[in-house]
């Protein structure tokens, strides 16, 4: 029988702890269920460090396992079709045999013994978990079997794959129009294509010459709403013996803009903390000791990027959001130089995820302690 996951700080910062630690999303989240009950696939966008997959996640949480088969996979590692493959396959066998019994064990040899699944418990968490030996040239093969093993479940299977924009950059094979000629033919099985690199997800969801071409429900999800985070924080806290006024955490959440990994990240160090009540000078404390630790990695950046980049960077980070980088104001103000040079450079820190460009046009800084360490 397994234990009781004891929970010593509710404001978790890498994993889902459940639904009492998760806030709101309600919305989202029913939103999410509808479509994949109503049989439509789905592309969930956002930034990191939003909360998409921690959505996926709380979704998956919620529908009870008697009515669909919940499958999660992270493409962020994958390079290739071999990888997605092996990535996918372990998800699905994994799903299958927790909890073990002998009878699901049995099937899956004798669907997949050409795979040569491998079981084993995790060693962090003892759930049984699954590895498989791909042979080369059979990749296609599995995947079409793994797809075809989901087809003829009892139940729907729902499949979340996250960071989907990774398969854009594969070289090895025509991903996309192989997953989908795969997906178009598939009753029982429903997808969500969650990524963060907004415009690469739009571009394989909305141009026509993609194989993805307005196929899905497309789906942004944003910020948590301010007031409802403020009441799950102080909740938390309270039980804590902590409080902490709504102005304190408007601070706080302000220093961030919302993001929810960061003001998630802030908020376990303060719960930590213990003091009480938690005012901005506290709030100032723990943020400058996050920033203090991050300082070597940023350094690295520093070193990584050249002269221009870093200037344009931090030139972006001290005005918090900049609707018109091209402009004269911004340009002499910073000394930038020819906007040619400038949006070169903005365009390449996009792609390596340094800056974001926001839905109504607008660039910042994508690490929002990173903006924060720029502008000291």
């Amino acid at each position: 029988m397994a234990t009781k996951m004891t929970i010593t700080n509710p404001f978790s910062i890498t994993s889902y702890l459940g639904p009492e630690y998760f806030c709101d999303r309600e919305r989202e989240k029913q939103e999410l269920a509808d479509a994949l009950y109503n049989r439509r696939n789905v592309t969930l966008i956002s930034p990191r460090r939003i909360g998409k997959t921690g959505l996926i996640q709380h979704l998956f949480h919620s529908i009870d396992t008697k009515e669909a088969h919940c499958i999660y996979v992270d493409l962020y590692s994958t390079a290739d079709l071999r990888d997605f493959t092996q990535k996918f396959a372990e998800a699905v066998l994994t799903k299958q045999i927790t909890p073990f019994s002998e009878r699901v064990w049995e099937e899956i040899i004798r669907i997949f013994g050409a795979l040569r699944p491998v079981f084993s418990p995790d060693p962090i968490t003892g759930q049984p978990k699954c590895t498989i030996d791909i042979q080369p040239q059979r990749e296609e093969w599995t995947l079409q079997q793994i797809l075809a093993f989901l087809e003829k479940a009892q139940k729907p299977c729902y499949v979340a794959l996250d960071e989907f924009q990774t398969i854009a950059e594969y070289t090895d094979c025509k991903m996309e129009a192989l997953l989908r000629g795969y997906i178009q033919q598939l009753n029982n099985v429903h997808f969500i294509f969650a990524g963060s690199k907004k415009h690469v997800m739009i571009q394989m969801f909305t141009q026509a010459n993609r194989p993805f071409f307005q196929s899905t429900q497309i789906m942004h999800i944003d910020i948590i709403d301010e007031s409802k985070y403020y009441q799950f924080a102080a909740r938390h806290l309270a039980n804590h013996q902590q409080q902490i006024s709504d102005d304190a955490f408007h601070h706080l959440y302000a220093q961030v803009e919302g993001y929810t990994g960061y003001v998630q990240a802030l908020l376990n160090r303060l719960y930590q903390n213990g003091a009480s009540p938690l005012e901005e000078t506290t709030i100032r404390e723990v943020l400058n000791q996050l920033l203090q630790e991050l300082t070597p990695t940023y350094q690295m950046y520093s070193r990584l990027l050249t002269e221009k980049q870093m200037q344009i960077l931090r030139a972006i980070a001290q005005e918090g959001e900049v609707k018109e980088p091209g402009s004269n104001a911004f340009l002499q103000k910073y000394q930038l130089g020819a906007y040619s040079t400038v949006r070169s450079a903005i365009n390449t820190m996009i792609e390596k995820e340094l800056l974001y460009q926001k839905d109504e046009g607008g660039y910042v800084v994508y690490d929002k302690f990173l903006a924060l360490w720029l502008q000291r």
